[in-house]
């Protein structure tokens, strides 16, 4: 992958966060004067300089190295950070992520936070590569879910953007998305309801209308509804929500209600989810659906495999 990926500013504030939280875990302290690393303390002299590298065992997408450049810029500044392979970049076993240099009391503290973060989310990225990769030729985009890791939203949102994936919402705040759960309150609280699908597409809009100045897209604001019946689908299609989403219907199905939106709503679009893995998505994705929404690429996603080889010591 060629495009250059950085964290923006929210992200970053994340970061700072948790690599706070990260230090203080690990050594006692988010300030390495006063942190203590009782074994390199012990046995390393505090003048002794040199040189580390980040290196892969495995194959696949590099995610993290901003985080440790954020981390090694804010918390070690005496230390720096070469780097050689950037997020969102290929990788194969050996090859060199990036070079820290400095002293080597810093690097041994700062090691494992930095490995912690980069692992992590090299897991995430290489898992949304292997999706990504499976959709290839067809018209449907990979997205994650509000299925993250507490406090790292943004950070695994992140890594798919970097494995080739595309985010949802943020959160509750940024979109609106009517689901079964909402659905099923509505119709036990409201005994007048005819239509709780149609109902509920009518309030939301509605509501958004009211509150356009206080939400971060505005009038923009996307309005999405769950459905699991193609009775509910049809319901929804005649209200003009932004996006459907589809929940664990079969392929048939997305089928099905793929050619009722091309024929009665083209500009709605149409998202699936449920039992989607490796295996599924290829033919979900030739159903024509334009979104699949993937709990997987972040709640499910396996550490990558990065260590910490000294390559000069003095």
């Amino acid at each position: 992958m060629s495009e250059s990926f950085k964290l923006d500013t929210e992200t970053a504030a994340d970061c700072l966060k948790l690599i706070e939280m990260a230090l203080i875990e690990d050594t006692g302290s988010a300030s390495l004067k006063s942190a203590v690393d009782c074994t390199t303390q012990s046995m390393i002299p505090v003048a002794a300089t040199a040189s580390a590298a980040f290196v892969s065992r495995q194959k696949g997408v590099v995610c993290g190295v901003e985080i440790a450049k954020l981390a090694i810029s804010t918390y070690a500044p005496d230390l720096t950070l070469e780097v050689v392979t950037a997020d969102g970049q290929a990788i194969t076993p050996g090859e060199t992520i990036a070079i820290i240099r400095g002293s080597a009391h810093q690097i041994l503290m700062m090691e494992r936070t930095c490995l912690n973060f980069m692992c992590r989310l090299s897991g995430i990225s290489t898992l949304s590569q292997s999706f990504a990769r499976k959709v290839a030729g067809t018209d449907a985009q990979i997205l994650d879910t509000r299925k993250t890791t507490p406090g790292y939203r943004r950070l695994e949102k992140y890594a798919v953007q970097c494995g080739g994936g595309t985010n949802h919402r943020m959160g509750l705040y940024d979109a609106v998305m009517i689901k079964d759960n909402h659905l099923a309150f509505y119709k036990a609280w409201n005994k007048d309801s005819k239509d709780a699908v149609a109902e509920g597409i009518e309030l939301a809009r509605n509501w958004i209308d009211a509150n356009q100045d206080r939400l971060p897209n505005g009038p923009q604001t996307v309005l999405q509804i769950e459905v699991d019946t193609l009775e509910q689908f049809e319901r929804a299609l005649q209200q003009g929500p932004d996006i459907i989403l589809l929940d664990n219907m079969s392929n048939d199905q997305l089928t099905q209600a793929v050619a009722r939106r091309n024929e009665d709503a083209p500009k709605i679009l149409l998202e699936a989810s449920g039992g989607v893995n490796l295996e599924t998505i290829s033919a979900i994705a030739q159903t024509g659906v334009d979104r699949i929404s993937i709990g997987a690429l972040t709640h499910s996603a396996v550490n990558f495999d990065i260590g910490l080889d000294w390559t000069i010591g003095s």
